[in-house]
């Protein structure tokens, strides 16, 4: 297949980048600074482009036959409006030259309620923190959710929960919101979005994906992401 990949210098997309080459499929890679980005393969075309510009977007999409967005900003970021801004040129991008297929990462933070079966500290005192934290996030993410529900694309949204590195993909689960589970790494992540759009899996769905296995120290990794550290 012929994939665009938005994001594709990010940690997660430089990951699905990879995993898409080495499956045979032909990639554009998207990124406003292409001079950074680590891989080359015959099959890959780098391209300079800023996902929030309508114009870049539609001469970067026409001619695929799927799209992949793993755009995001950080915790605490000021820019609180690139994945509506984002998708909604992505959006009309594909709707304009008849592509169909869209898969995109959000987040499990955008209900912006805990996940079943959690403990009273995570519920009162976890979550509240990083609801306060992400908020502005979030809530752009869920504008970016409504804005490809009301398009005709066959698409389907990833919402990963904390992200985390690890080798290899696990026996990592996919269903609809709220399943339990609190990580999901960036691998399973990578590997989901490859197999939603080529395989066509969960069309006008929103899905989760979970890791199970390996995964890291809840209260470690809260102290990473407080300090910035890594």
């Amino acid at each position: 297949m012929r994939l665009v990949i938005f994001g594709a210098n990010g940690q997660t997309g430089r990951i699905a980048t990879a995993q898409a080459l080495a499956e045979g499929h032909a990639v554009t890679a998207v990124t406003r600074h292409p001079e950074e980005f680590p891989l080359d393969d015959p099959g890959l075309a780098v391209v300079k482009a800023d996902a929030r510009d309508g114009a870049a977007v539609d001469r970067v999409v026409a001619g695929h036959d799927a799209v992949i967005s793993t755009l995001g900003v950080p915790y605490g970021s000021a820019d609180t409006t690139t994945a509506s801004e984002a998708v909604a040129a992505i959006v009309a991008a594909m709707t304009a030259h008849g592509l169909r297929r869209l898969v995109m990462v959000t987040s499990t933070g955008v209900p912006m309620k805990p996940p079943p079966g959690e403990t009273l500290f995570y519920r009162k005192v976890i979550m509240p923190w990083l609801l306060r934290l992400g908020r502005p996030l979030y809530e752009d993410a869920g504008r970016a959710e409504e804005i490809v529900a009301r398009s005709d694309l066959d698409w389907t949204v990833i919402r990963p929960a904390g992200l985390f590195d690890r080798t290899g993909v696990t026996d990592y689960t996919v269903g609809l919101p709220q399943l339990v589970g609190r990580f999901t790494s960036r691998r399973d992540l990578a590997d989901a979005l490859i197999r939603e759009a080529v395989e066509d899996r969960n069309p006008r769905a929103v899905v989760e994906v979970i890791t199970t296995e390996g995964t890291p120290n809840l209260y470690r990794m809260l102290v990473k992401e407080a300090l910035h550290i890594g």
